[in-house]
Parts: C-alpha cells; sequence; structure tokens
C-alpha cells in the first residue's frame, strides 16, 4: 500500500507526523489496524463506519481486499 495521495488507487497512507507513522486511511487519522481490530472483535464494516465517519466504504473494502489478496499469495508476516 505505502504512501499514496491518489484515493483511487491507495486508500492508506504513511507519513511520519500523522498518528507516529502507522498506516492511515487517506485524509483521516484513523489508522487500518483499528478496522482489522473491529473486525476481530466481531464487529461488522457498518459498526465500523458508523464509528469512524472519516472513512469512506469504498477505502474500507479497498483495505481488505488488499490484505486478502497478501493473504491468498502467503505474503502475511508472522
Amino acid at each position: 500500500m505505502g504512501q499514496s495521495h491518489n484515493t483511487q488507487t491507495q486508500p492508506v497512507t504513511i507519513d511520519p507526523e500523522v498518528m507516529s507513522g502507522a498506516p492511515v486511511f487517506i485524509g483521516t487519522r484513523v489508522p487500518i489496524q483499528t478496522l482489522f481490530d473491529y473486525l476481530m472483535d466481531g464487529c461488522s464494516l457498518s459498526e465500523f463506519l458508523d464509528n469512524f465517519p472519516t472513512v469512506t466504504h469504498e477505502a474500507a473494502l479497498k483495505v481488505l481486499a488488499y490484505a486478502a489478496q497478501r493473504a491468498a499469495n502467503g505474503k502475511v508476516a508472522a
């Protein structure tokens, strides 16, 4: 994912001045880890989006699709 300023291609940015460099959804201060934490706690995507209205549905789906693709390709860190 990496740094990007184009929400059309990448919904995530990394900036050392935003949330100490944690990957966040572009245009927000919401770390992508928060999405995974919500889902692992049994919350729905809708609940996450309701609690973080600055994150778009499209951006959340792109992050999930990227993670699924990485997992399918065996590129998941242990």
